[in-house]
């Protein structure tokens, strides 16, 4: 058995590599739908049938829990996959959830009333359709009151990112900010809402400077991922070889995740 990492590109391999850090006994199949990224631009209709088609790959590679590393898909496509798709031997979690937990210091079992938390006004950076599904100011609406957010629409990011243009990607960055400034010109913390964006983490805080709390992903998932492996011990075996997967050209994602993760990454057709 091994734990899938589904991703619409290259984004997810910022949650594999804190996860694969923060779990090195355990294996993890990869699956990144190049062939189709980036998703942030897509329809609703559109993402779930990608998703649906990806995760459905990663449980025939025998995987039993699935991570959505892509905001997008866990915003337009997970709670549908939850309530109608997904069999009931198997798991398909969000990145959302980390995020929020650690916005808000608050488990995500913990039913209690939302509360005011530290934080009041909160800048999230995302691409267009995880912006407009609402998604994350919903899920933080259930554990949180008073907290302000303002949404930056990232167009054309992810493909910056995905080309390896990251002299455009800096660019984007820096005028995303300055947009969002405009907005809200004191936010307390910034989400990064997308798993590329990671990527050029450095750029964001550079150009947020050094006031607002930059919430990446990857290394909150890994832990909230070691702590369910914990509580679920029976879902993923030990041992064993990871696995990359794409839609897309192998040779051209293997150049681009080695460039990005500093060690050598071999994909093969999904």
């Amino acid at each position: 058995m091994a734990v899938g990492i589904f991703d619409s590109g290259l984004g997810g391999l910022t949650v594999l590599d804190a996860v694969t850090r923060a779990l090195p006994d355990v294996a993890f199949v990869y699956y990144g739908d190049n062939a189709h990224t980036p998703y942030g631009v897509r329809e609703s209709a559109d993402i779930y049938d990608l998703t649906t088609r990806g995760v459905q790959r990663l449980f025939d590679a025998g995987c039993d829990l699935v991570i959505l590393a892509c905001n997008t898909a866990s915003a337009a496509a997970l709670r549908r996959m939850q309530e109608g798709w997904v069999p009931r031997d198997k798991r398909v979690l969000g990145v959302f959830v980390p995020l929020i937990e650690s916005l808000t210091e608050r488990h995500w079992g913990d039913n209690s009333p939302p509360r005011e938390v530290k934080v009041n006004h909160v800048a999230l950076f995302a691409t267009p359709t995880t912006v407009r599904s609402r998604a994350f100011q919903r899920e933080l609406a259930f554990r949180a009151i008073g907290v302000d957010v303002e949404a930056q629409s990232c167009g054309g990011l992810v493909d910056a990112i995905e080309e390896g243009d990251m002299i455009l990607a800096e660019a984007l960055v820096r005028s995303h900010v300055e947009a969002l400034l405009r907005k809200m010109p004191d936010p307390d913390a910034a989400v990064l809402g997308c798993t590329h964006y990671p990527l050029v983490e450095d750029v964001f805080r550079d150009a947020l400077g050094p006031r607002v709390d930059v919430y990446s992903q990857p290394n909150l998932v890994a832990a909230s991922l070691a702590d369910y492996l914990k509580r679920h011990p029976d879902i993923a075996g030990a041992g064993g070889e990871s696995l990359f997967l794409t839609t897309g050209d192998p040779l051209k994602v293997s150049n681009q995740a080695t460039r990005f993760l500093r060690r050598k990454i071999g994909f093969v057709p999904a």
